[in-house]
């Protein structure tokens, strides 16, 4: 039997993809450790995100006034939490929802939004042809796409990225930062938030998702992991998937 495999996004257009194996994520595993706290925020909700059209790593749109409430809770929530103007190593997903969420954090947390660091893999997922389509009309043309009992997607979309390929780049992401110490904070995505949760916390890994994936969280919340352990800083209200 071929072990399963991702293909390695990194490497330069024109080469021979490199094939990565999935053994360290793969099978219940020992949390992946970062030196300090990680404060993991999804991002507000966006125009799209009501109108329950699907943006994934891709589509991009403002956030609503409900986005900008919610980031301005999970602010003062965080403010409260660890303090004003406390050191804090900023990341986020390149995607303008996430830097916009972020910016009203920062306003709380008195840290300048400009040093945060922008890395692609802590994108939302891929979701191909499915990019900028309400649910409805996916569903309407290929019927059901949702696991109702995960809130995760049960079919892939055409030219999408499946979970194994989110956790190989977040693992990625792991291994090239963990030498950093200090607590961080993380503004990233419903989909791919909850397989960073999931690498950070040990989680096991279920067909046919093969990839350690925490449980749905409401958009607009925030968590906190330190040693394997997961605590909730603020609790959102949304419903939205990805």
């Amino acid at each position: 039997m071929v072990p399963h495999t991702v293909m390695d996004k990194n490497m330069p257009a024109g080469k021979s993809a490199r094939r990565l194996p999935l053994e360290k994520i793969v099978g219940k595993a020992l949390p992946m450790t970062l030196k300090g706290r990680i404060f993991i925020a999804r991002h507000g909700e966006t125009v799209f995100n009501f109108a329950k059209r699907m943006q994934g790593d891709k589509r991009d749109t403002p956030l609503t006034r409900t986005g900008f409430a919610q980031a301005d809770a999970m602010g003062s929530e965080l403010a409260a939490y660890i303090g004003a103007g406390k050191p804090l190593h900023l990341w986020s997903s390149p995607s303008g929802r996430a830097l916009q969420t972020l910016a009203v954090i920062c306003e709380h947390i008195e840290h300048d939004w400009h040093l945060a660091k922008h890395d692609p893999r802590l994108f939302e997922i891929n979701v191909g042809d499915w990019a900028g389509r309400t649910y409805a009309e996916i569903m309407d043309e290929t019927g059901p796409i949702m696991d109702l009992e995960t809130s995760l997607f049960s079919v892939r979309a055409p030219g999408g990225e499946w979970y194994d390929e989110i956790a190989a780049r977040l693992t990625s992401w792991i291994d090239d930062t963990a030498h950093i110490e200090g607590d961080r904070l993380v503004l990233m995505h419903g989909m791919s938030s909850r397989v960073l949760r999931g690498l950070l916390l040990g989680l096991e890994v279920k067909a046919p998702w093969n990839a350690p994936i925490a449980p749905s969280l409401p958009q607009g919340t925030m968590v906190v992991i330190e040693n394997g352990v997961e605590q909730i800083v603020r609790q959102g209200g949304g419903t939205h998937h990805a």
